[in-house]
């Protein structure tokens, strides 16, 4: 006798759907689960039988047998707890096996047959609406995740008794239903704002840029001149999520089991912010079933290193790909899993070990060897990838006892949406979505210079030292700039202010 009920499992950010078939035969008593369970999967076997007795249900005194299919795949998880005990329950008669047609399960069993609530919902509702299933039976905790789905009826369940009852026709369940246009109406929420900065002009001008252009950033200053300040607000001035890159975020987030409870969508851009003291693995991802990291949990928003020097160099240098392709790969013995990582790096860091080399009023402790062994403890290949690199000095006490407020993000905000509906639509035919993923061939098709521009440029490398480097990095900060402007062309006072945004290709900067 065969019975046979959908579930499903994560691998990465993606989902696959599990056939979970069960053969009950004369036989001892036993319980044998085939099919790369691995072992929060095999241990479902006592959760299962417990539960299904505590519900009143007789449990088969013969050989059990469950395939879990395909038996390629690992699979791993307490979510198959659900599909398995129904499987056994449609073998005994408990249940009709008609009625789990088009309908897919996920949970996880406690003892007395409650459902607790299991991650990566999110990529396992959007697998089977792909898959062609008509309903997702879920526990009540993940109902709201799975509803953001369209297509795809979500029955919010406590019990096993009560999807049993479902089933059998004798109750029904009310479908989950989620409100997408109320979610996003509350990323407007209030946050910290620009208008909070007093001074910092250039620095507050070099973020709006990053921002237009989803350029990385690097900012060097003294402690307390505000580094930290203006980086925690940036994502006030980011353009807001789209459905598609809330869907992402929030799979990311589903699967690493960090989605609030109270939430089913991630709706504003992430801001991830670990401490110098982070892994390898922590910052990039990993473990024997490799989880997101940092990189990736920044997907779609603000990755910020506070004290960059104060890293380990191999957590810096293993930024470099994510950085560079827009996803970083994770390989075990097992198995080799893709986690998309598109992010803005902003970096801060002092100019010295004390923090106080060339700042007026204080007297720096540190010798030209300390500082240069300091500020080359980010290398070079890395701060290649970072566009954007601003001093940010003290701001003195007369500019902060002034009671003027800046600029408020709101305004910013519109600015840096206009830029980017600019960019947009320059990029539809290509596979980038703004000026800082250009490579050489973009730039030399949508950055035309005229000759202007070009003697500018070359004059400016030359008296400024400026490293090869530098040039294609200068030309993508000035087109962003132009469309901040909503000049159709690269100026020449654009490509002097996007000259500014390069300190750490002069000669003084290592000293």
């Amino acid at each position: 006798m065969l019975s046979v009920v959908h579930g499903s499992v994560v691998v990465g950010i993606n989902a696959f759907l599990v056939e979970i078939e069960v053969d009950v035969s004369p036989g001892l008593p036993g319980f044998n689960i085939v099919g790369l369970p691995e072992s929060a999967v095999k241990e479902s076997r006592e959760r299962v039988r417990a539960a299904i007795k505590n519900c009143g249900y007789g449990f088969p005194t013969q050989r059990i047998t469950a395939n879990l299919a395909p038996a390629d795949i690992k699979k791993e998880g307490t979510g198959l707890d659900l599909p398995l005990a129904l499987a056994i329950l449609a073998i005994a008669g408990a249940i009709p096996q008609e009625a789990m047609e088009g309908l897919a399960f996920c949970g996880e069993l406690s003892l007395d047959g409650t459902i607790r609530p299991a991650k990566g919902i999110l990529p396992i509702a959007l697998s089977l609406r792909k898959k062609g299933k008509k309903g997702f039976v879920l526990p009540k905790e993940n109902a709201a995740e799975a509803a953001v789905v369209q297509g795809l009826d979500v029955y919010p369940v406590e019990h096993l008794s009560q999807v049993s009852e479902f089933l059998k026709g004798e109750i029904s369940i009310e479908k989950k239903k989620v409100d997408l246009s109320q979610l996003f109406s509350c990323q407007e929420g209030k946050g910290p704002d620009f208008c909070d900065v007093i001074g910092q002009e250039m620095a507050k001008r070099a973020l709006e840029v990053a921002a237009a252009g989803g350029h990385n950033v690097s900012m060097v200053g003294p402690p307390g001149s505000g580094k930290t300040m203006l980086a925690r607000r940036l994502p006030s001035i980011l353009p807001p999520l789209t459905f598609d890159e809330a869907l992402e975020t929030t799979s990311i987030y589903s699967v690493a089991g960090l989605l609030p409870r109270d939430s089913s969508l991630i709706v504003k851009r992430p801001f991830c912010a670990p401490h110098h003291t982070i892994s390898d693995a922590g910052i990039i991802g990993g473990g024997t079933v490799p989880k997101p990291g940092q990189v990736s949990l920044a997907h779609n928003g603000i990755l910020f290193l506070d004290e960059l020097p104060e890293f380990r160099k191999n957590c810096l240098e293993s930024l470099r790909q994510p950085m560079e392709d827009g996803f970083v790969t994770i390989s075990r013995a097992a198995m080799s899993l893709v986690f998309p990582s598109r992010f803005t790096l902003v970096a801060a860091q002092n100019p010295c070990p004390c923090g106080h080399f060339g700042q007026e009023g204080q007297i720096c402790s540190c010798t030209s060897a300390q500082i240069h062994k300091y500020r080359t403890k980010v290398s070079g290949p890395l701060l290649d990838r970072i566009d954007i690199q601003i001093e940010v000095p003290a701001v003195p006490y007369n500019e902060l006892s002034k009671s003027r407020r800046g600029e408020p993000s709101e305004v910013i905000r519109q600015r840096v949406i206009s830029a980017r509906k600019i960019q947009e639509k320059r990029f539809n035919k290509v596979a980038i979505y703004s000026n800082a993923q250009m490579s050489v061939r973009e730039i030399n098709r949508f950055c035309h210079l005229d000759d202007e521009c070009r003697k500018f440029l070359e004059e400016a490398s030359a008296k400024l030292h400026l490293s090869a480097r530098a040039y294609h990095r200068i030309i993508k900060i000035s087109r962003t700039i132009a469309d901040l402007a909503g000049s159709k062309h690269i100026q020449v006072e654009h490509m002097s202010e996007a000259i500014q945004y390069r300190n750490f290709d002069r000669d003084n900067w290592l000293l």
